[in-house]
């Protein structure tokens, strides 16, 4: 089966699943995860399934996944009215769910039975002990037919969302809140380590949302509190299962995917200086005005969020390793003014934000539509690409200046790709490396080894 995935890591963590599911064991073709997240995203994937459509032969289809096929997690019964510029091909597509239901899929990929999406575990109890954990995995990983896809292991801890933030498609598609246990997160870790492998990625919607019992708790909230940029609402306990992932597992590489900030409690900061937890936070900051950020319905605010940003750059690592911090950006919200464009020009140029991962407001013509679209005092698109090609100049000179803070320290690279004469992977700081930039010192040049170098 091939395999192409748009979008963001929860598409590789379900790509992973299908890929390795019962269902699609016997079956040819192609399996495309497409993403929505605004409609330039959509016209990517369809031109390639259109593309693809051509080269598919007799018995074959293309498999469609990710936020482009379903609703509420289950296949969307509408597709084809949605993008018609496919119906033509309906016999050929098959529109598929978020992700396999199948009792015997492989263990490497299984979602916890006890917490089922819409299901919630609230109980205060602590977190569960794990002596017992690494003879289950082992258990299960005997009876286990695997297709790992990555070097690295993309592991869902949380999934779906509740904030309904008026640019965003996801709350729609990927529907409600829910979350992993952290015993059957474990277990997966378990698994993939035993293996052999390096690295694992925690990802999901709202990852740092984990065990709240949803990610629009406001409770706590007053607007006086958010105009001082503090922290509201209950506090996640994610920073625990850091440390219980930390504490009933040895893999060496532990990321964290995209992060929402407004869960990001004192206690997270504190476990961020583990060496293995690897330096390179990403965060959904979206903007650094605090009146566009109202306008997303975000739940922060632009003070926050440079409280924020600070507390992270001043995390002492055990490693000394420095540390990077990448940002999704939207550009041209709805009543962005030029004060607004700047307080976030502002926030990446202050606190060094090292990699955006920025694209101008969609309105979302095709397809599914979002609130935001609907709103008054659009941005014209010639104001969107001159804000957009000045932020995206910043983050470049940003992620120049960091690249070169860094050459010549001592740096470890995990070694995704590997030929005879070519080597490429990351550093723990999310530095791409090579054997042209990297100088290795000592370490396992196999693929999936780990080597300790200098950037040249």
């Amino acid at each position: 089966m091939q395999y192409k995935v748009f979008g963001c890591k929860v598409n590789k963590y379900y790509t992973d699943r299908w890929l390795n599911s019962q269902y699609l064991a016997d079956k040819t073709g192609t399996f495309v995860a497409s993403c929505v997240v605004t409609d330039s995203a959509k016209r990517k994937w369809v031109r390639f399934v259109k593309k693809e459509l051509r080269n598919i032969t007799n018995n074959q289809k293309i498999y469609i996944s990710g936020c482009g096929a379903f609703k509420d997690g289950k296949a969307q019964d509408n597709f084809f009215e949605l993008y018609p510029e496919l119906a033509h091909a309906e016999d050929t597509i098959e529109v598929l769910d978020e992700a396999p239901i199948n009792p015997q899929e492989s263990t490497t990929q299984h979602l916890s039975q006890s917490l089922l999406p819409g299901e919630k575990q609230l109980q205060s109890s602590p977190l569960p002990l794990g002596e017992e954990l690494g003879a289950k995995a082992i258990e299960k990983l005997k009876q286990a037919q695997k297709t790992q896809i990555y070097t690295k292991k993309f592991i869902l801890i949380q999934g779906w969302c509740d904030s309904f933030c008026t640019f965003c498609l996801t709350v729609v598609k990927r529907g409600r809140h829910y979350y992993r246990s952290a015993e059957d997160i474990v277990e997966e870790i378990l698994e993939f380590e035993s293996e052999g492998w390096k690295e694992v990625v925690l990802t999901g919607v709202n990852l740092s949302a984990w065990w709240l019992e949803n990610t629009h708790d406001i409770k706590n909230f007053s607007s006086d509190v958010i105009k001082n940029g503090e922290q509201w609402g209950n506090k996640s306990r994610f920073a625990e299962l850091l440390r219980y992932i930390l504490d009933n597992t040895s893999i060496p590489r532990i990321r964290i995917s995209s992060l929402w900030p407004e869960f990001i409690t004192d206690e997270v900061i504190t476990i961020l200086a583990e060496e293995r937890i690897y330096p390179h936070f990403h965060f959904s900051i979206q903007s650094g005005s605090s009146n566009i950020l109202k306008s997303m319905a975000r739940h922060y605010d632009g003070e926050y969020m440079k409280k924020l940003l600070k507390k992270t750059r001043n995390i002492k690592r055990e490693d000394r390793v420095d540390i990077g911090i990448w940002a999704d950006i939207i550009v041209g919200f709805p009543g962005e003014s030029e004060e607004d464009f700047t307080d976030t020009y502002n926030l990446v140029k202050d606190y060094k934000i090292t990699k955006l991962h920025a694209f101008p407001f969609s309105a979302h013509t095709m397809g599914e539509s979002v609130p935001a679209g609907k709103f008054k005092q659009q941005v014209p698109e010639n104001t969107k690409k001159e804000r957009m090609n000045s932020l995206l100049e910043l983050g470049e000179q940003n992620r120049q200046e960091f690249i070169d803070s860094q050459r010549w320290k001592s740096l470890k690279v995990l070694i995704e790709k590997k030929t005879w004469e070519y080597f490429s992977g990351w550093s723990e700081n999310y530095i791409e490396c090579s054997q042209d930039n990297f100088e290795v010192i000592w370490g396992d040049m196999k693929k999936n080894g780990i080597v300790v170098g200098k950037l040249k």
